[in-house]
């Protein structure tokens, strides 16, 4: 997997990237160590509790967290995949790649994550409240759903304006 780190950028909605499958990763190598290097930075540059790859346009099973914001507690989540989800909760949530739009989404209010670390090995991980919510909402992008698809009609409307103005700067962009 061979990315550009310098011309890594948080895309924004509707970029089509954000809507993509990704695949699963096969080499953890440090091309893979370096991206998440990198996420974890514009994770925390961004203020933001998870950043997944496709969200940079890397088109990969793979999300990098910290819930804290200290860097001691980022973690990295390689080919995740959600089980034993219980008991609904909601609560709102915002996505970098959507910014300035925080929407409530009900979800799992615990879980158990199965995944890689970076060096390919196997990690199960039972999580409550914010972390299940953070593994979930990662996971979503790593399927190509978006917060946009599990909001409520009166979130809809809410942020009918907003979405229209991200959908003419990327139009602008396209342009450029």
């Amino acid at each position: 997997m061979s990315v550009d780190l310098s011309k890594l950028t948080v895309v924004h909605y509707p970029d089509p990237c954000l809507r993509k499958v990704c695949e699963p990763i096969t080499e953890f190598d440090g091309d893979l160590k370096a991206l998440t290097d990198r996420m974890r930075e514009m994770m925390h540059e961004g203020r933001g509790v998870g950043l997944a790859a496709p969200q940079v346009g890397v088109l990969k099973r793979l999300f990098v967290m910290n819930i804290t914001g200290e860097e001691q507690d980022d973690m990295v989540f390689i080919n995740p995949e959600i089980h034993d989800m219980h008991g609904a909760r909601e609560a709102e949530e915002g996505c970098l790649s959507i910014p300035e739009v925080y929407v409530r989404i009900r979800r799992a209010g615990e879980c158990t994550i199965k995944a890689r670390n970076l060096k390919g090995e196997p990690i199960e991980l039972n999580g409550q409240d914010l972390l299940c919510r953070v593994w979930q909402h990662e996971t979503d992008h790593l399927n190509g759903t978006l917060i946009l698809d599990r909001m409520g009609p009166s979130d809809k409307i809410a942020t009918k304006k907003r979405l229209k103005e991200l959908e003419a700067a990327y139009r602008e962009k396209r342009r450029r």
